[in-house]
């Protein structure tokens, strides 16, 4: 399990697996956020297969499939809806390497919270955003 901490309440990670649902609850983790279309990965791990053990594990689950091409205004608003604007849940975005998910966050947060910042939060979690310091400095969602 390789979770990146990105705010005190959102994490970003690769792909999970069913077996990594004590560790996810274990960090406080309140809601999962699937960011990885199903097509990009087998049965086992495709989001039915992730929601059906995290919600036996007592933690939300929510599915928006992003890929670079539906990075949309609507789709980041979207997904900011779903997981990154919320402030009562603690939430893990997962999909490939966890990039996708740190930038669909970095997008629903611009123009909210200053481009550096969100670079920085990216950053910190392992994530380079600093080539998107322009889009970061409008309101994207």
């Amino acid at each position: 399990m390789d979770m990146h901490q990105i705010t005190p309440r959102f994490f970003a990670s690769p792909q999970i697996d069913p077996s990594d649902m004590a560790a996810i609850s274990e960090a406080g983790v309140t809601l999962i956020l699937c960011n990885r279309p199903d097509a990009e990965v087998p049965p086992s791990h495709q989001h039915q297969a992730i929601k059906a053990a995290a919600e036996a594990a007592g933690i939300k689950f929510a599915y928006q499939p992003l890929t670079h091409q539906t990075m949309t205004p609507d789709v980041i608003a979207n997904n900011r809806a779903i997981g990154a604007g919320l402030d009562d849940e603690t939430v893990l975005a997962y999909c490939a390497s966890g990039t996708r998910s740190t930038v669909a966050w970095a997008l629903g947060k611009a123009g909210d919270i200053p481009a550096d910042d969100l670079i920085e939060a990216a950053q910190a979690g392992g994530y380079d955003l600093s080539h998107m310091r322009g889009i970061l400095s409008t309101n994207y969602a």
